[in-house]
C-alpha cells in the first residue's frame, strides 16, 4: 500500500514539508509528520473563507494551500463508489 503524501507549508519559517495523510475529508485532513517514535499527528481544517487547510503541530501553524472543493473532488476521484446513490 502507497502512502497518499502533500506538501505543507510552515508559516513561521516558510518551509515547506512532506507528510503522509492518514485521512482525508473535505471538513478534516488529518495528517503525520515525522517518522517511527517522532512522529507527530495534526488535524488540518479548512479556513474560512475555505480556500486553505490549517492546522498546529507543536504551537507551529502549517498550512495545506488547497481548496474545500479542489480536495472533494480529489476524494471523488480517487473513489468514486462514494457519489453513487444508495438504493433501499
Amino acid at each position: 500500500m502507497r502512502d497518499e503524501k502533500i506538501k505543507v507549508k510552515v508559516t513561521e519559517s516558510g518551509q515547506v514539508l512532506e507528510v503522509v495523510i492518514l485521512s482525508k475529508r473535505p471538513e478534516v485532513i488529518e495528517v503525520v509528520l515525522g517518522q517511527g517514535i517522532h512522529n507527530v499527528r495534526a488535524e488540518l481544517h479548512p479556513n474560512r473563507a475555505g480556500s486553505a487547510y490549517v492546522g498546529k503541530v507543536m504551537g507551529r501553524e502549517i498550512v495545506y494551500e488547497r481548496s474545500q472543493a479542489d480536495v472533494k473532488a480529489e476524494i471523488e476521484k480517487l473513489n468514486p463508489d462514494l457519489r453513487k446513490p444508495v438504493r433501499r
